[in-house]
């Protein structure tokens, strides 16, 4: 009970930082972190589009947010290193503020799906599923969601750790939409099968 209690309060501590971090970094293209304990200390390694954001002159940026970290979270003796973005379109919370943005812009929002999915596999994905609900149409519709999937998705046991995810939100003028991204990463390995190169889907 102790084992699994403390694996819940890392999780809900991942999910704060990332939280907080994603705010904090927004301008310099946030997209996930990684939290690595060692006896010594707690490395946290923020992958951005922009490091240079993140580390600030002299690194005062970077300094402040360890900071706040350190008391906000109660984790003792962070450190955060920046890593770069190698591929945006690979990254669930990237494609997810993407797919955000251009419906706040007014967006087709089935067409934007169709064709995010198709880049998302173009670069090599084994898998993805993009899910949004919502205010999907004109003002006076009712909620709906429209979901694309393409490749290997797992959706159930102990492979769904493979899957990378993320959820962001848009807020278009008709009201809100909850935007889910899954994308199964090039060159992963599941143990009860082979998931080779998958055909970019034509529609």
């Amino acid at each position: 009970m102790v084992v699994e209690r403390k694996f819940i309060d890392d999780a809900m501590i991942k999910n704060s930082v990332t939280k907080y971090l994603e705010r904090q970094l927004s301008k310099a293209g946030f997209s996930r972190v990684e939290i690595q304990k060692t006896p010594m200390l707690t490395r946290i390694t923020a992958y951005v589009t922009n490091p240079g954001r993140v580390i600030g002159r002299g690194g005062a940026t970077i300094d402040s947010l360890t900071e706040t970290i350190k008391k906000r979270y109660k984790i003792e003796n962070p450190q955060i290193s920046v890593a770069e973005v190698r591929n945006p379109k690979l990254e669930p919370r990237l494609v997810g503020r993407y797919i955000a943005n251009s419906l706040e812009r007014g967006a087709n929002a089935r067409a934007l799906l169709h064709i995010t999915l198709r880049d998302i596999i173009s670069n090599g994905a084994l898998g993805a599923e993009i899910i949004a609900a919502g205010k999907l149409a004109a003002k006076g519709a009712r909620a709906r969601s429209i979901k694309v999937r393409h490749g290997y998705i797992p959706m159930a046991g102990d492979v769904v750790k493979l899957v990378d995810e993320a959820e962001v939100v848009a807020y278009p003028k008709y009201g809100a939409i909850g935007i889910r991204v899954r994308i199964v990463q090039p060159g992963t390995k599941f143990p009860d099968r082979e998931v080779k190169n998958v055909e970019v889907p034509k529609h």
